[in-house]
Formats: structure tokens, sequence, C-alpha cells
């Protein structure tokens, strides 16, 4: 069965599912950030299918939320690190595990826990980057967006 594609949806939310809503691809993003580089060791943490795991690496290479970089000449081997596109994914994956650990945990509670290098555990919080207030939903509003002008270069 084949997928709705979200890429022309005028909707930045839609757009992002594009590159990174399919099943597995947050976790391999997780372990990115945990320093997994090799296609091997995503596949071993993991326990994803190789062609699953294959297809969902080429994906993120490709939306530039990876970069492969070759690290042994023979055989060729490549390793895939991440951009500053897919570091900018960190904000997202901090709210998902915070969201997980308060309604998903188990009743043994939230099976890890991050610590700042400040030494304290994390409490990770969006705030606007204006007044510095935690956001709340009640207290933001949408505004639609006039389309940018289209270059004729």
């Amino acid at each position: 069965m084949r997928r709705t594609s979200f890429a022309e949806m005028p909707c930045s939310v839609a757009r992002t599912l594009e590159v990174i809503g399919e099943w597995w691809t947050m976790l391999v993003i997780r372990e990115a950030f945990n320093g997994v580089r090799r296609f091997d060791d995503f596949h071993e943490r993991l326990g994803i299918a190789r062609n699953v795991l294959a297809a969902r690496l080429q994906r993120l290479v490709e939306h530039g939320v990876l970069e492969r970089r070759q690290y042994q000449d023979r055989p060729p081997r490549c390793e895939y690190r991440l951009t500053e596109k897919g570091r900018d994914l960190y904000p997202v994956l901090i709210a998902m595990l915070a969201w997980g650990d308060r309604w998903m945990a188990g009743p043994e509670g939230p099976p890890v826990r991050l610590t700042h290098a400040c030494g304290h555990e994390l409490g990770a919080v969006m705030v606007c980057g204006g007044c510095g207030e935690p956001l709340d939903p009640r207290r933001v509003r949408a505004e639609r967006q006039a389309p940018a002008p289209v270059s004729a270069d």
C-alpha cells in the first residue's frame, strides 16, 4: 500500500512528516543522537530489518538530515552523521521523549533519564522566544501567511 505524500501540502507539520513520519525514522535519528554512525550498529541497536534500515537511512540522506561519510576504502564503508538539519531535530526528539515519559511509561517509570551538562535532570520546557513564558496552546494563535512571491528568474 502506497502512502500519501505530504510534500506539497501547505503545512510545515505535514512537510516534516514527509521526512520523519515513517515508522523507525525517529528511532534511527535517536540512535544517531546517541552516537551510532554505522549501519551494523543501527541494525544491532534497533533490531530493524536491514532493507527497512537501508531505506530509512537513504531517505534521511536524501533529505539532508544525515550525511554519508566514507571511513574505509577496502571494502568501501560509510557512516552516517547528523547534519545541521538533523541536529535541529533534537528538540522534537526531546518533546517526544517527555510526552512518552508522561503518558506512555509503564508502572516502573521512564526507562531513560537525561541529565544536562550542569548536572541537573533534564526538565525540558518549550518557551516563547520573546517573553520566556512556557508555551500553552491556549495562549498561542496561528495566522496564515500570504504565499511568498515566485521569482521569474
